[in-house]
């Protein structure tokens, strides 16, 4: 188990403390854009580059919110040639950055289209290497795939929440095909996470920050694709949605 103590005073944060973050995390934001914004444009932008600022951008997030972290679970080797999503519970906007801080390799989001509107942050995504893929196009989900499946076998690590959408209670919400339709079409190796107590941040919906949370990362066993078809998708689901409710279930991070 890998421990990462940022704080372990939990309190509910006062109304200028929460100020404290929105505003430290919007300029945190905008900064590490810019950064990665100002290498593309002299040319000095690279992979290890993108890596490195996600992680710092994402400790940086965690300290102001004094998050308490811990992983548990074996992870993958990344580097051996084959393709992989990691498939998380999604119950708060910091679980992007717990997977940056937690995990290895050059982990990109597969990021809903509409990120890419938001000024700095989505010019910053595309030369950041960014996918997304926009399936309401079907020529355009085309192009999208063909681009995620480059970037997998170059090396991307795709992070990806089945749910869609936010648990306001880290309880887990249906799965919806799309991350599963890519994962059999790349043939890659689906890595389950859940990501136990993140909820308790920043509940969803809410303006209510807690300092101080204890989070924990639980990596299960992977399951790999390959030579698996478009028929087998509902057992894929279903095994995938089995393995992530048995971390939901392990641990000390409730």
């Amino acid at each position: 188990m890998i421990r990462l103590k940022l704080n372990p005073l939990t309190e509910s944060a006062t109304l200028l403390r929460r100020a404290g973050v929105v505003l430290g995390s919007v300029g945190l934001t905008a900064l590490y854009s810019l950064l990665v914004l100002l290498r593309a444009l002299v040319g000095k932008l690279h992979r290890p580059i993108v890596d490195k600022y996600c992680r710092e951008w994402s400790a940086a997030l965690l300290r102001l919110v004094r998050a308490n972290l811990a992983v548990r679970g074996e992870v993958p080797d990344f580097n051996d040639g084959r393709r992989y999503i990691i498939m998380s519970t999604h119950a708060s906007h910091y679980d992007i950055p717990v997977a940056f801080v937690s995990l290895p390799g050059s982990i990109r989001m597969l990021a809903k289209k509409e990120l890419y509107a938001i000024p700095l942050l989505g010019q910053a995504m595309r030369a950041g290497e960014f996918p997304s893929v926009d399936r309401s196009n079907r020529a355009r989900a085309l192009k999208d795939l063909d681009k995620a499946r480059e970037m997998m076998e170059s090396g991307i690590v795709l992070w990806a929440a089945p749910e869609g959408t936010r648990s306001p209670d880290g309880q887990l919400l249906p799965f919806k095909k799309g991350c599963f339709h890519l994962a059999l079409d790349t043939q890659a190796v689906i890595v389950p996470v859940a990501i136990r107590g993140i909820h308790r941040v920043l509940p969803a919906r809410t303006m209510q920050i807690n300092i101080g949370q204890s989070v924990e990362v639980q990596v299960g066993e992977p399951l790999d694709t390959a030579g698996k078809t478009k028929e087998e998708l509902p057992e894929v689901m279903a095994e995938v949605r089995q393995r992530i409710e048995t971390l939901l279930g392990d641990g000390e991070a409730h």
